[in-house]
């Protein structure tokens, strides 16, 4: 059971995406890219992210992917990977929970397991996190 809690914020940049099959159905698919930098109680620069999105709508689906990040956490240095699951909504928001990778953790961060989330809102810079986390 998750021991610790950081908070914080991340940005995001470099967003890339293309069609992963027919663009003009509904429902269709697409891959993104994407960096983030996280500040807070992750401190993580330039991640690397990867999505496949499923579009119900032009502005309603969901996805998942898998997101590297390589910095500290609570001052402790190392990396880790986390999988992403999320939907986005009509409203424009866009709601995500995320695990830690099981056995991803590097240097400082062996042994991390951890769950987190978000809550972002188009237009919107800056997207606050919560992650719940232990460390062997």
């Amino acid at each position: 059971m998750p021991t610790r809690t950081a908070t914080g914020h991340f940005t995001y940049a470099d967003w890339e995406e293309r069609p992963a099959g027919p663009a003009d159905a509904l429902p269709r698919l697409a891959q993104a890219t994407v960096a983030n930098t996280f500040s807070g109680g992750i401190e993580a620069a330039g991640t690397v992210c990867a999505y496949t999105i499923a579009y119900l709508t032009a502005t309603t689906g969901s996805y998942s992917g898998t997101e590297l990040l390589a910095g500290s956490l609570d001052g402790r240095k190392g990396g880790f990977a986390l999988e992403e699951r999320g939907t986005f909504h009509e409203d424009g928001t866009t709601r995500c929970s995320f695990a830690v990778v099981p056995g991803s953790g590097t240097g400082e961060l062996t042994g991390l397991r951890g769950t987190g989330s978000f809550l972002a809102r188009h237009g919107e810079p800056s997207v606050p996190y919560t992650f719940e986390y232990d460390l062997d």
